[in-house]
């Protein structure tokens, strides 16, 4: 099955080098996506730009591909399915819920000189990052690619109901499925609210399972995409 990668903030698609033969060696066509201004060297690139890039790899894939969207690229990722809904088998989030329409895609941290640089580790603290060695923590930050202003302040625009008919899988890392479900529940993910098939899976693992628990995410991809 083809099966897109689109990393989360600060990475680029080296972030899935370990994901992406494991998923070969069982029979898939993994693709990590390259996105615009995080990867390419483009640091006036908008969400607009980064969305075009996904939904080129979907309309270039033999066949409708399954999304791997990380962190807030999973609201990336539903863009991609609301603008690609009859094009996209299923999607699969790891580590977040995708954002609203009318909402700003990730204004987390500061911008400084156009951009959002990585602001160290000390907001991921505990669950996030606890099972990251020190070697995934220094590669990770030293590798970290400052986020355009016009991407994480970009405003997320839905316009086509279909999106809730494919299929969902929420992959929990650093939160258990009891408790995703209770944040949606609560209106912390309205999107999957409406979603129509929405499934949950645990992996035991901090934010960041591409670095620290690579065999085991491409399993569980490996069995989503079986699903589908």
């Amino acid at each position: 099955m083809d099966i897109l990668l689109i990393g989360g903030l600060w990475l680029d698609g080296t972030a899935w080098d370990a994901v992406v033969p494991a998923l070969e060696a069982l029979g898939h066509r993994p693709q990590a996506v390259t996105l615009p201004g995080q990867g390419d060297g483009r640091s006036s690139a908008t969400l607009d730009d980064q969305v075009a890039a996904v939904l080129a790899a979907v309309d270039e894939a033999a066949e409708p591909p399954l999304i791997v969207a990380h962190s807030a690229a999973c609201t990336l990722g539903w863009l991609a399915v609301d603008a690609r809904p009859d094009r996209v088998a299923k999607l699969a989030l790891i580590g977040g819920f995708p954002n609203g329409d009318g909402q700003p895609y990730a204004d987390f941290f500061e911008i400084r000189d156009g951009a959002m640089p990585f602001p160290g580790w000390g907001p991921f603290e505990g669950a996030d990052s606890a099972d990251l060695t020190p070697e995934h923590r220094q590669r990770i930050a030293a590798e970290a690619i400052p986020v355009p202003e016009q991407v994480a302040n970009g405003v997320v625009r839905l316009t086509d109901e279909r999106r809730y008919e494919v299929p969902v899988v929420v992959i929990c890392p650093e939160f258990t499925p009891a408790q995703a479900r209770e944040w949606i529940a609560a209106g912390e993910g309205p999107e999957l609210v409406r979603a129509e098939r929405v499934e949950f899976v645990d992996i035991d693992s901090g934010h960041w399972p591409m670095f620290t628990k690579p065999a085991e995410l491409a399993r569980l991809l490996d069995e989503t995409a079986s699903r589908s």
